[in-house]
């Protein structure tokens, strides 16, 4: 009897000894498997984030990694997928609205690769100039904060309106900062996405350039009037990472890809103007 229950203990430990070392063995895969993980995934929106991202798919490809573009038509999805750890990084705000990202959602988002700036512009809509401009007429600008503040800095530029002392292209301006409106303007705050639609229904529109180009419409050739380009290098597109990835290996493939003469001569060549590549 006592050599049975000695027999059987012996099996048990076997047992056990067996599956702590296909335990340990598994382990060991699923970490050379995170270890191998050679897929960036990107958020961007279409128009010219996403395009830009694919031209680079090629050259991440020839150093072995694969890009996935994920595309969002909204400036808050992006963001929350990143942080929620969906995605690798993102490419489609400029650096004050990730800082304003950052400030509303206490979010520890950073900007890892400087890309682009896409010219502001004042689109036509029932009136074809600024000079036909009529007292009382509608101006539909962006509603989220730095982008409202770049339109409103636009509309100051053309002599429309006077904002109050103290605003710049990193304020967080509205309709309210606005001191002296000779014209009457009903300034009309549309988020960002909805601009080129409402030309049919406003008098101008300032819309971003990404929104921009996916209506068909080219700052440098189709607007009224473009931002200073002073202004717009402060709202450089970067590409968005979680703080402390920045120096990982797929943002540093990432940011060797996109800034390469490739990617450089596909943003000259394909936007003309209404994309400006800042490296």
């Amino acid at each position: 009897m006592k050599k049975k229950i000695a027999a059987l203990l012996a099996g048990v430990l076997c047992l056990s000894a067996l599956a702590a070392c296909g335990s340990g063995n598994d382990a060991q895969t699923s970490g050379d498997t995170a270890s191998d993980d050679k897929t960036i995934t990107v958020g961007a929106s279409p128009t010219p984030h996403a395009e830009i991202l694919n031209a680079a798919k090629d050259v991440l490809a020839e150093q072995g990694w694969t890009l996935e573009v994920v595309e969002f038509t909204d400036y808050v999805q992006p963001n929350t997928a990143l942080v929620d750890g969906d995605l690798d990084a993102n490419y489609f705000q400029h650096i004050p609205y990730l800082n304003n990202f950052n400030k509303e959602n206490g979010a520890d988002l950073v900007s890892a690769i400087e890309m682009h700036y896409e010219p502001f512009g004042i689109y036509p809509g029932k009136t074809a100039t600024l000079e036909e401009l009529a007292d009382g007429a509608t101006v539909a600008v962006p509603n989220d904060g730095s982008n409202e503040t770049r339109a409103l800095l636009l509309l100051q530029d053309a002599g429309l309106i006077k904002l109050k002392d103290g605003i710049d292209p990193t304020s967080d301006a509205t309709k309210l900062d606005i001191v002296e409106n000779p014209k009457n303007l009903d300034i009309q705050e549309i988020a960002a996405e909805q601009l080129p639609r409402s030309l049919e229904d406003v008098d101008l529109a300032v819309i971003n350039g990404n929104y921009a180009l996916q209506a068909d419409l080219n700052a440098k050739e189709d607007s009224l009037i473009t931002e200073n380009p002073d202004y717009a290098k402060v709202y450089v597109n970067v590409v968005a990472c979680r703080s402390g990835d920045e120096t990982s290996d797929k943002i540093t493939a990432l940011k060797e890809a996109l800034q390469s003469d490739a990617v450089k001569q596909f943003i000259d060549e394909t936007y003309k103007g209404a994309v400006v590549a800042t490296f």
